[in-house]
């Protein structure tokens, strides 16, 4: 570092410049700095190379231990990114950067940033806690922040949802923590539960044995545990029965759709009736009401 006084004469301090620049080894001054860009450029290229062999190794290893495949992606896009940003501070401190100062200067500025952006932090935190906790995994059908879907994709800041009619949902991680998860695909075996209304003039039992007839006749129910059918409530307008079913997960919906269509048939079949809303309408005439008034008697008043 050449340091002037400010009383020098310009003319004087170019040649005392001139001076000192004439006395420096050039070739070897060129030779070092080119050295030290090829160290540089090597650390910086084997250090992509290593990021994305240890990925790839990684991800194998993973798949060997039968970790789920949406750990193991985050897994690997984490050790990749590490790898990278130590390649990169080896290849400038290959340059003779000051290192040092530079991290000092990106927590400062990290600090500034995270301030900023603390809404896309508490996301990235929220995908953590979704891959750390696994309320769900890729595949699952699940409802998350009021959302149904299937789970395609846990990503850094949001969760990738496809709908039944093939939308694409993205969802940010923290309103998928903040709000209850229902995951419909966590267990084998799933309980279908239809509320059926049918009149106070049907049998009960009657209709209790025509549902649970459909039910085991059903293939998709499963045997254990049986069918049963429970009075669930004595309405305005009708006795509501439940039909409890259990069906393999991947069979709800059909099995919940054809024991639809069949109670309906089995109970016109076995004569009980579907209850309609009723509305009581009473018409009065006022002509009527006041005829039946007796009058009363008495002078009229005078005006």
């Amino acid at each position: 570092m050449f340091v002037f006084a400010p009383s020098d004469h310009p003319v004087l301090a170019s040649s005392r410049l001139l001076d000192r620049m004439s006395h420096i080894d050039w070739p070897e001054l060129s030779l070092e700095w080119g050295v030290r860009a090829g160290e540089a450029v090597l650390l910086l290229i084997g250090g992509i190379w290593l990021s994305k062999w240890i990925s790839r190794w990684l991800g194998r290893l993973l798949a060997r231990l039968g970790v789920q495949s949406i750990l193991a992606n985050f897994l690997r896009a984490s050790v990749r990114a590490l790898c990278m940003i130590v390649a990169i501070i080896a290849a400038m401190d290959a340059l003779g950067l000051p290192t040092t100062s530079l991290l000092a200067v990106l927590g400062a500025a990290g600090l500034g940033i995270g301030l900023a952006l603390k809404d896309s932090l508490a996301n990235i935190a929220s995908g953590f806690m979704l891959i750390v906790l696994r309320p769900f995994n890729t595949g699952d059908e699940v409802q998350a922040a009021g959302t149904n879907g299937v789970v395609e994709q846990v990503r850094i800041f949001q969760t990738v949802l496809r709908t039944s009619d093939n939308r694409v949902v993205f969802l940010p991680n923290g309103l998928i923590t903040a709000a209850p998860i229902i995951n419909f695909t966590a267990r084998d075996r799933r309980c279908i539960e239809l509320t059926i209304g049918i009149g106070y003039e049907d049998d009960i039992r009657n209709a209790r044995d025509a549902l649970v007839t459909v039910a085991r006749a059903h293939p998709r129910v499963l045997p254990d545990p049986q069918p049963d059918v429970l009075v669930s409530d004595l309405a305005a307008g009708s006795i509501n029965l439940t039909l409890r079913a259990w069906v393999a997960t991947g069979d709800f919906k059909q099995a919940r759709s054809d024991l639809l269509e069949a109670t309906r048939a089995a109970l016109r079949a076995a004569g009980v009736g579907a209850p309609f809303p009723q509305h009581g309408v009473h018409v009065f005439h006022h002509e009527t009401i006041a005829a039946d008034i007796p009058a009363t008697t008495g002078s009229p008043r005078r005006q």
